[in-house]
């Protein structure tokens, strides 16, 4: 997979994007992700890449001329298809299933905004989606481009050791990741839970369920009302969670018993 991102900070997005897991995937040729600087397809001798918006109002607006001149640089190296994305607020907000779709491309170009925003000129004729992080505005699309970059490139194949790296954590079937704990198996007074030290390799699994269908059903209640839960063993938690809920109710009624 090769994914491009167009910014004003290379070198920020560089630096950060050729670290730890990503840098070692990149250097064994299982990702490549470029960063271009947007000012050196200006063709001006001030590097100017904004302007006053028509209409009038405050700030600038990033223009379409260099964005375009630099995308076509980047789909002519990449050498086919390239699925373009703009990092905006305006943009549907990214869930884990967006990064499983992008992790099936070959070439993703990461577009990313500064100022007032970009002429919409170029997003119409360049981009295929835009894309938020959440609602709420940043000075730049670099970091929301970093954050998808990673997201994805961490699904490919060969990135991470094997699939479980990444189907045993939040989000991937629709819940939360279970609570976590390391050595010592004592800390300031706070033990780990007696089963997770068991040896029993089956109960540690139900127990992780058990917790993850817990905790989204506390945090993200959202999540959990979409939950499709048909295996034998799921049904089994959520009776047993029910019947805690019951129990529960019971003592907070008449604590004496």
């Amino acid at each position: 997979m090769r994914i491009d991102i167009l910014t004003l900070f290379p070198d920020t997005v560089g630096d950060m994007m050729n670290e730890s897991i990503l840098g070692r995937a990149q250097e064994r040729g299982y990702i490549r992700i470029e960063a271009h600087q947007i000012r050196d397809y200006t063709t001006n001798k001030q590097n100017q890449v904004d302007d006053y918006p028509y209409g009038g109002g405050r700030g600038a607006i990033m223009q379409a001329d260099p964005l375009y001149r630099c995308w076509c640089h980047v789909c002519d190296e990449a050498g086919g298809p390239v699925h373009t994305i703009f990092l905006t607020p305006c943009g549907h907000t990214y869930t884990q299933a967006d990064a499983k779709r992008l992790s099936q491309h070959d070439n993703i170009v990461l577009v990313c905004g500064h100022y007032e925003g970009v002429d919409q000129r170029f997003i119409d004729e360049c981009v295929d989606e835009e894309i938020s992080i959440g609602d709420f505005v940043l000075t730049g699309g670099e970091i929301p481009a970093m954050a998808i970059a990673d997201s994805v490139c961490r699904l490919v194949p060969g990135v991470l050791p094997d699939a479980e790296c990444f189907e045993d954590e939040s989000h991937w079937d629709g819940t939360l990741e279970y609570p976590q704990y390391s050595r010592p198996a004592v800390w300031h007074g706070r033990e780990v839970p007696p089963i997770l030290v068991s040896g029993d390799h089956a109960k540690v699994a139900r127990w992780r369920r058990k917790q993850s269908l817990l905790r989204t059903r506390a945090r993200r209640p959202d999540m959990y009302q979409k939950l499709k839960l048909d295996s034998k063993e799921d049904k089994k938690i959520l009776r047993e969670i029910a019947d805690d809920d019951e129990l529960a109710a019971t003592e907070a009624m008449d604590p004496g018993k």
